[in-house]
């Protein structure tokens, strides 16, 4: 019996990376988004909707092993659109899936909802923990918390398997000096979701960094490699051909804290 997964956000950055590299013959993979979703030739079953809508979440968790949401805006923006979208979508999703008795989901987040903490603040083995309590950075790192938050809850409550990935630089290669430390490669961001689905009994609630094994980050991996997340990847290969490398302050706030320049950005 092949199994079910669900991926909300299917048409955004991550959701197309993610696709073919989550594919195989033994799953089948049910794409939401409320743009187009390429049909493709890998069989995936294609729904053409909103996750903040109660009755189509509702309709597309029916069924499926486990739910990985990665819709929601992106970036940061007003309040009012972020909790609409990000945290009362979340919701609606994480409703969907107890409603429907699916027993394990996984939540994008970022690192923005850990962005005010430091270089100072790493343990004794030179990272910081994975599951620092959040100090966001600005609205969307906010919004993040919430879905973190909401994450712990319907574990609590419901006895949903939920990962919350605190997600970095998730391009194809880094494009800053910024990205070295946090960027995680599209090839080792499915090997995190696979980690998080393949978790055995008991359902387990747990935050992690979704960064690749790079040379200058200081993020602890540790809690990942706990459930089997082993990367591969590592920004350092691209390090020559980033513009002034060379020259950029290794002191600047951009690298001493989590969120760099968000740090620092207008709220809203």
């Amino acid at each position: 019996m092949r199994e079910r997964i669900l991926i909300t956000g299917a048409a955004g950055r991550i959701g197309s990376a993610l696709r073919p590299l989550m594919t195989r013959p033994d799953r089948v993979l049910r794409l939401l988004d409320i743009n187009p979703v390429d049909r493709g030739e890998d069989g995936a079953e294609i729904v053409t909707a909103s996750f903040a809508d109660p009755g189509a979440i509702k309709e597309a968790c029916d069924g499926v092993d486990a739910v990985v949401h990665l819709g929601g805006q992106p970036g940061e923006g007003s309040w009012e659109h972020l909790a609409e979208v990000n945290v009362e979508g979340t919701r609606q999703v994480l409703e969907a899936a107890v409603r429907q008795g699916v027993p394990r989901i996984v939540l994008a987040s970022s690192i923005h909802a850990a962005g005010f903490w430091t270089r100072d603040d790493v343990g004794p083995d030179g990272f910081l923990p994975a599951d620092v309590p959040p100090r966001p950075d600005t609205f969307y790192g906010a919004s993040k918390a919430a879905v973190e938050a909401l994450g712990s809850l319907y574990h609590s409550r419901f006895g949903i398997d939920v990962s919350c990935l605190r997600y970095g630089a998730y391009r194809a290669a880094p494009h800053s000096v910024v990205d070295l430390a946090v960027w995680i490669s599209h090839e080792d961001g499915a090997r995190l979701v696979q980690a998080c689905l393949s978790t055995p009994p008991p359902a387990g609630f747990r935050v992690l960094w979704g960064v690749s094994a790079n040379t200058r980050r200081w993020f602890s991996l540790a809690e990942g490699e706990a459930i089997g997340y082993r990367p591969r990847d590592d920004a350092e290969r691209f390090a020559a051909g980033i513009p002034g490398i060379g020259d950029f302050d290794w002191s600047a706030p951009a690298l001493h804290r989590v969120g760099g320049g968000f740090c620092a950005m207008p709220l809203g």
